[in-house]
């Protein structure tokens, strides 16, 4: 077997060979991803103790340093979490069996009566797992809220009597809990301001729904403004927008490849890339989670081996990724995956849902945060649903591509368009990123965000959280692991006055069942610093700080943030 290229040393350097991906396996080392011109940090004695650093070729792609951390689970807390797991299974059956005999007291958990005779709506494991572990939690999602989701929000009061099966309102509201959870990147989720106000305003003249398609009578001289405003904003030739992202991603992917196109696709793509490929008829084959050695290996077999059976050649290949992963908390290596592109002559679909306006300089998303020419991509899609403070999503790239979609996609021909006054929030909150509004609020906002992402993960580390991503991602998932601690993190921290996100499977791994915050540019540094406090206290009533390179803080170190203290297992 050859040396990859990727794995060589550099300039003299021995840098350690590994994988030029994030994690050997879903559960890998500490992996901090230098590129070849930063210094390497000191390596610890034990294997799963040490930080990783890669030295590429591709490092001349790449203007600033991509730091990207996915520190190891410890190995007491994967078999407690493993041991936990299997209990909650055990007593699961237990208790089916005592339901089966009417002595467990949880009636509403069995099938009705009048229910018996019908083929089963779920698969059985998945009724199980419903019944008897996603049910002791379900309290933590589904909260209704009742103001504004901004940086704090209003959450109605609720109670069960029966299990969480149902609830009750109690009629109480919880105010000022400060919102950890949603994707207001740049705090546009807001019920006051020049947003709102032009929002208002077109409500008057517009109305709210349309009552149509786009090419029927829906087409409104907002939606044009709109698409060349989104257009001019990317620097693509032409845009397209639609009235739901999730339907962006499953209804046009169909239309751009079929039967004898291959799709590549990371394994951690959203779940509405994964049935927009399924549902395009496509052959789809997945590579590891940023991972450009698995790409490169895919690519290549691709080209060598062509179709099965026949091997002629594919029609199309496309590379689908994504600018920030939900659930990760790491962003693409897009010099990389453009150069592989480029390299192979396949195309390129980049899903930047939750990096749009959450990164780069301009707040242009990861072609913008890693000064890359937009028109290397040859499909670009994001939402509005995220940054914007709106809804529906969006696809950018050449004119004849946009042109194509509009009369071949199922989400342009079939759906009605997207309201007024969700257009009108998108138009004002673009221009004022984009400085339009003869503003710099948009501009002020984005580098907020970058100074919170940076300022709250770097907190949680010196508190000895284990969090995974790279270092100026808004998304920060915040390892909990145990399935007890996923239900006690959440009630704990609302008890607090905290909203977060929590998730668990098989939503993630097994063993790897986390917190996911979102931070925001509306976030003040108190409520950071309140919310900090509360994880940190919540921390260790739950003992969740298993990290064992635990920062020293600022005042205790010196400027040189790569020093790490030991923490005795």
């Amino acid at each position: 077997m050859t040396e990859s290229p990727a794995t060589k040393p550099v300039d003299g350097e021995a840098c350690e060979r590994v994988k030029n991906g994030l994690k050997p396996e879903r559960n890998g080392l500490v992996r901090s991803l230098h590129r070849c011109h930063e210094r390497q940090y000191k390596h610890h004695s034990l294997a799963d103790e040490e930080e990783v650093h890669t030295a590429s070729h591709y490092g001349s792609l790449y203007t600033q340093p991509f730091l990207e951390s996915f520190e190891e689970t410890p190995m007491l807390v994967a078999v407690l979490t493993y041991m936990g797991y299997g209990i909650l299974t055990i007593f699961g059956y237990l208790r089916d069996f005592l339901r089966h005999w009417k002595i467990e007291r949880c009636y509403i958990a069995r099938e009705k009566e009048e229910q018996r005779d019908f083929v089963p709506l779920y698969q059985d494991f998945e009724n199980f797992y419903t019944r008897n572990l996603y049910m002791r939690i379900r309290d933590n999602w589904n909260r209704p809220i009742c103001s504004v989701p901004g940086a704090k929000m209003d959450l109605m009061e609720r109670m069960s009597n029966d299990y969480n099966w149902t609830f009750e309102y109690t009629g109480r509201v919880v105010q000022e809990v400060i919102n950890m959870g949603s994707y207001n990147y740049l705090g546009f989720a807001e019920n006051t301001g020049p947003c709102a106000d032009s929002v208002a305003k077109v409500t008057a003249e517009y109305g709210v729904g349309v009552a149509s398609t786009r090419q029927e009578t829906g087409n409104l001289d907002k939606h044009e403004e709109m698409e060349k405003l989104v257009a001019q904003f990317l620097g693509m030739e032409s845009a397209m927008a639609f009235g739901m992202g999730f339907a962006t991603n499953s209804m046009n992917i169909p239309a751009l490849v079929g039967k004898g196109c291959l799709i590549l696709s990371d394994e951690l793509n959203h779940a509405s890339l994964v049935l927009g490929a399924r549902l395009s008829g496509s052959t789809i084959r997945v590579f590891k989670h940023n991972n450009m050695q698995s790409l490169e290996k895919l690519l290549r077999e691709a080209i060598v081996h062509g179709q099965p059976r026949t091997h002629r050649p594919w029609k199309k290949i496309l590379i689908v990724v994504e600018g920030i992963y939900s659930m990760e908390g790491s962003i693409v290596r897009l010099p990389e995956v453009i150069a592989l592109k480029k390299r192979y002559r396949a195309y390129l679909y980049l899903d930047e849902a939750h990096s749009i306006g959450a990164l780069g300089p301009r707040g242009r998303g990861v072609v913008d945060y890693f000064g890359l020419d937009p028109c290397d991509v040859d499909v670009l899609m994001g939402t509005f649903t995220k940054s914007f403070g709106a809804a529906g999503g969006y696809i950018a790239g050449k004119r004849e591509l946009i042109e194509f979609l509009r009369s071949h996609s199922h989400s342009a021909v079939y759906a009605t368009s997207m309201s007024p006054p969700v257009v009108e929030q998108i138009i004002t909150s673009m221009k004022c990123i984009m400085g339009e509004d003869g503003t710099t609020i948009g501009r002020e906002r984005v580098t907020q965000l970058a100074e919170n992402t940076v300022y709250f993960r770097r907190r949680l580390r010196e508190l000895g959280f284990i969090i995974y991503g790279n270092n100026d991602s808004p998304v920060v998932p915040l390892m909990l692991y145990m399935p007890a601690k996923i239900g006690a993190f959440g009630r704990e921290m609302l008890k607090r006055n905290i909203g977060v996100v929590v998730v668990g499977f098989p939503a993630t791994p097994i063993i790897e069942s986390r917190a996911r915050f979102c931070i925001s540019a509306a976030h003040t540094t108190d409520m950071l610093d309140r919310a900090l406090s509360v994880i940190s206290e919540v921390g260790d009533l739950l003992q969740l700080k298993y990290s064992r390179h635990r920062k020293r803080p600022l005042a205790a170190r010196p400027f040189d943030d790569s020093v790490y203290e030991d923490i005795d297992d």
